[in-house]
């Protein structure tokens, strides 16, 4: 049965160096002094919309140790080729209904035919059970000229979409709907850091981390950083109706992990590491389009450096992932069962991994990826001389990080071929610490396309 992907660009659009560049200028050209503040605050908006870093359960105060719910409610506009003209609101406290936790809404609707809502919550504590935490996501959404990576375009009817060898253009276009929820159930074991404190206090000065490290002094969880036991039912329903292809997947199950986060600060770390193992499953139960299974682990490490006075803060963080489907089934005839849909499972390309392709342009039954990025933080931050910006922006530092990824996907889990004919890309991002969550605009080259990500949080663990 075909599956497709779900685009992380604007749930559509693949990015054209020509066209993104050209948005860019748009924007830029539009943003004068004072419109960069809305400016900001759309790819700040946007980008939550499509955020799925796991958080670690913490209160962030300043200097003098203090604390404050920050609020955001905005109606904006913006434009680009999937949404056409677009009017939207969005609406979001941070500290709320806790002191450790974010809740975040908006509306959507442009002149193309796309609409959409989407809510999420982050880290909210179950009443009676201190150590559970609560991550919601839901969306509903319409969205025109969706592209996905599967089976059904006439120009390649004897090659796999989104295979490692698969032709960039091998890919097929259509409307339809996309509605998904996914409700994480995090529970905080009684060992390491979260043995005495559930609730983390990080105290934050000029958006650094000074003291209330949560990890990265040993390598016994038994004594250092946080572990979790993860349990996530999900949800989707994705439609693509076009030319070449009508489809109508829908599925449902749930993902089990283990998660020890043994970094010193989640949002932007100096030392330590994560390690995760999941395994996600559908059961084939209720509407589901058909039943598989998914096995992924990944590390990230991380090195404070020192390089000069000039600088803050710099840190060397190295990243390894790796996704393999058991019940992946390539029968006599060519069609495969039992497949994860070309959105989850082992897929490179997009926000997170291999930045310089187009999201999921690469699916298959196995996958590995390796990221190596060095983040400088400069005493340097322009926005201290703009008083008039930098109190609806909050800026606090500007972050420089050049990167490389390499990976690539194949049909079986073998360390040779895994490694063999391996796609790469290089890169160079800009990020900001504004009202305390970290912003980035990634740029990468590989050998099919440029791709210009722009997100919120640090790529790696998400």
């Amino acid at each position: 049965m075909p599956q497709f992907r779900h685009s992380e660009h604007y749930y559509g659009k693949r990015y054209n160096i020509h066209r993104e560049v050209n948005r860019l200028n748009f924007t830029l050209q539009n943003c004068g002094r004072f419109k960069i503040i809305i400016c900001f605050w759309i790819i700040v908006t946007f980008s939550l919309l499509f955020q799925q870093t796991s958080l670690g359960q913490g209160v962030r105060v300043g200097p003098d140790g203090k604390t404050s719910k920050q609020k955001l409610s905005l109606p904006f506009a913006f434009y680009n080729e999937n949404f056409g003209f677009t009017a939207a609101y969005v609406t979001g406290v941070v500290g709320y209904p806790q002191k450790q936790s974010t809740l975040l809404g908006t509306l959507m609707a442009g002149s193309k035919g796309s609409a959409m809502g989407f809510l999420v919550g982050r880290d909210i504590q179950m009443p009676r059970v201190e150590r559970l935490f609560f991550d919601p996501v839901v969306s509903v959404g319409y969205f025109s000229d969706n592209e996905a990576y599967i089976d059904g375009k006439p120009r390649f009817p004897d090659e796999r979409a989104g295979s490692n060898d698969s032709d960039k253009d091998d890919f097929v276009e259509g409307d339809g709907w996309d509605n998904f929820f996914r409700l994480k159930f995090k529970y905080l074991l009684p060992i390491g850091t979260g043995k005495d404190e559930i609730i983390s206090t990080y105290r934050i000065e000029r958006g650094l981390l000074t003291s209330g490290s949560a990890g990265g002094d040993s390598w016994n969880p038994l004594v250092s950083g946080k572990s979790y036991l993860e349990l996530r039912p999900f949800y989707r329903s994705q439609q693509i109706d076009g030319e070449d292809v009508d489809v109508d997947i829908k599925s449902n199950g749930l993902d089990l992990s283990v998660f020890w986060d043994n970094r010193d600060f989640f949002a932007n770390p100096s030392k330590g590491f994560g390690l995760r193992g999941k395994v996600s499953r559908d059961f084939g139960w209720f509407d589901s389009s058909d039943s598989w299974t998914n096995l992924e682990g990944e590390l990230d490490i991380y090195f404070a450096l020192k390089f000069s006075n000039s600088f803050r803060q710099v840190v060397l963080a190295l990243d390894t992932w790796t996704s393999y489907s058991p019940s992946w089934d390539k029968e006599a005839s060519g069609d495969i069962k039992n497949r994860p849909p070309a959105y989850t499972g082992s897929t490179l390309g997009g926000l997170w991994r291999m930045r310089g392709y187009p999201s999921q342009r690469f699916n298959d039954r196995a996958a590995i990826y390796y990221a190596a990025e060095l983040r400088m933080i400069p005493e340097w931050n322009p926005f201290e001389r703009w008083p008039a910006i930098q109190k609806h922006v909050g800026i606090q530092w500007l972050q420089f990080v050049p990167f490389v990824e390499i990976g690539r996907v194949a049909p079986d889990w073998s360390l040779k071929r895994l490694h063999s004919d391996m796609k790469w890309d290089v890169g160079f991002g800009i990020r900001a610490w504004a009202k305390g969550i970290v912003v980035r605009i990634d740029t990468a080259v590989s050998d099919e396309d440029v791709g210009i990500q722009m997100m919120v949080s640090q790529p790696f663990q998400f």
